[in-house]
């Protein structure tokens, strides 16, 4: 099992440093992209919720 945690890291490490390395305009096409993903996902879980008012009570007052 360590040896499959210490692949998972160095895999991540080597894409964090592929991020790190791309050229701006190809991070904000990725940006471009998951914001068009999110809000696809938002679309698609609202579609057959109605939504519930959300309701705030104060509890009473006590006398001491």
């Amino acid at each position: 099992m360590k040896a499959s945690i210490g692949r998972i890291q160095e895999s991540k490490r080597a894409f964090r440093q592929k991020l790190a390395n791309a050229p701006i305009a190809e991070k904000l096409q990725m940006l471009d992209a998951l914001r068009e993903r999110m809000l696809a996902i938002r679309r698609g879980s609202n579609a057959g919720a109605k939504r519930k008012a959300v309701v705030h009570q104060t509890p009473p007052a006590t006398d001491r």
